[in-house]
């Protein structure tokens, strides 16, 4: 994967040239049609997504959306980093293109980026505050 789609990621913006280098070689990219969840509460956090294009609505245990994420938006990393489980549903509003870091890829790579996870483990923590 070129490195250039991916650092423009807000949580990616400020990683080193290696570390970047490092996660594209891991990334896999994934379609998601809409309407398809792409995590579900309380589920295990395999992996961390990042939105390349489309909409998606992260959505409260009733079912109502608190807020949409779009493009240059990640997902997926509270379950993964902190709490093991996923701390909500999100649901594709519209067709989607997202990349993929599963778990196993994260262990393989963590040694050899740390901004990397500093990054994701602050997002995770505020977005876990709120």
């Amino acid at each position: 994967m070129d490195t250039s789609r991916i650092a423009a990621f807000l949580a990616l913006a400020d990683l080193p040239a290696a570390e970047l280098d490092e996660l594209a070689g891991a990334m896999s990219e994934v379609e998601v049609r809409a309407g398809a969840k792409v995590i579900t509460l309380d589920d295990y956090g395999t992996a961390i997504y990042f939105i390349e294009q489309g909409e998606a609505d992260v959505l409260t245990d009733g079912g109502e959306a608190t807020r949409t994420l779009g493009p240059g938006d990640t997902l997926g990393e509270i379950g993964l980093l902190l709490t093991g489980q996923r701390t909500a549903t999100v649901v594709a509003r519209t067709p989607m293109r997202l990349f993929s870091l599963s778990g196993q890829d994260f262990e393989r790579i963590r040694a050899r980026v740390p901004e990397l996870e500093r990054s994701l483990r602050r997002l995770g923590l505020e977005r876990a505050g709120r």
